[in-house]
């Protein structure tokens, strides 16, 4: 089995340190490079190609999220983690945003990080469970105060299949393959799902599916 390549960015040494001793304890696992910032951070993940970049959000000279929008733009084959102090929705919006496929709450990161580069090696994407519970818990509150059906129930079966893949970072060519569908169908199936949803952009619709439990 080959091993998952991971470039550390933080800029405390003492975590990356300790982030560096937790992953490489993993026989497939593999540290290729560190940045103490986020500009470092896109020069060595040119460098390197890793294909996880573990990242914390708040950096000098270039945060986080712009990091990793960067990263992506560049390479989007490289799957990004997010750490993060910051449990509110906005936080997880613009890392989807910018490209992040995982995001995590430090004080979780030592029982979750493993699991999300597994995950996000998979071509799925993580989230703390902290995280997911804060977004199902803010889901239903708006439901209830709003006084609005859930409007899962307007899809279709095939629909909400199709919903699961997206949202665990398949690309439409993807899901057709798996599906045995043509690619137009995919693309009308995507399109009716975000108008049912009232959803505009995939991270949105990440975002919902992690809201329903459809993923973790």
């Amino acid at each position: 089995m080959s091993k998952i390549s991971i470039l550390l960015a933080d800029d405390h040494t003492v975590m990356r340190k300790g982030l560096r001793l937790l992953l490489e304890r993993q026989p497939n696992l593999a540290v290729v490079a560190e940045a103490a910032d986020g500009r470092q951070a896109v020069e060595l993940a040119e460098a390197h190609d890793p294909d996880v970049v573990v990242m914390d959000i708040a950096m000098p000279n270039l945060n986080g999220i712009e990091a990793a929008r960067q990263i992506v733009a560049r390479n989007p084959r490289t799957a990004i983690v997010i750490l993060s102090m910051h449990s509110d929705e906005s936080y997880v919006i613009r890392a989807l945003k910018a490209g992040a496929r995982a995001y995590l709450l430090k004080d979780s990161a030592e029982t979750d990080l493993i699991t999300a580069v597994r995950a996000l090696s998979e071509g799925k994407s993580f989230f703390s469970p902290a995280i997911s519970r804060i977004l199902v818990e803010d889901y239903m509150r708006q439901l209830e105060r709003h006084g609005v059906e859930d409007s899962y129930e307007l899809l279709t079966n095939r629909e909400r299949e199709i919903l699961q893949l997206l949202a665990e970072g398949k690309s439409n060519k993807e899901v057709a393959a798996m599906l045995n569908l043509s690619l137009y169908t995919v693309e009308t199936h995507r399109t009716h799902i975000l108008q049912k949803l009232n959803l505009h952009t995939v991270p949105e619709l990440i975002l919902y599916a992690v809201r329903k439990g459809i993923i973790s």
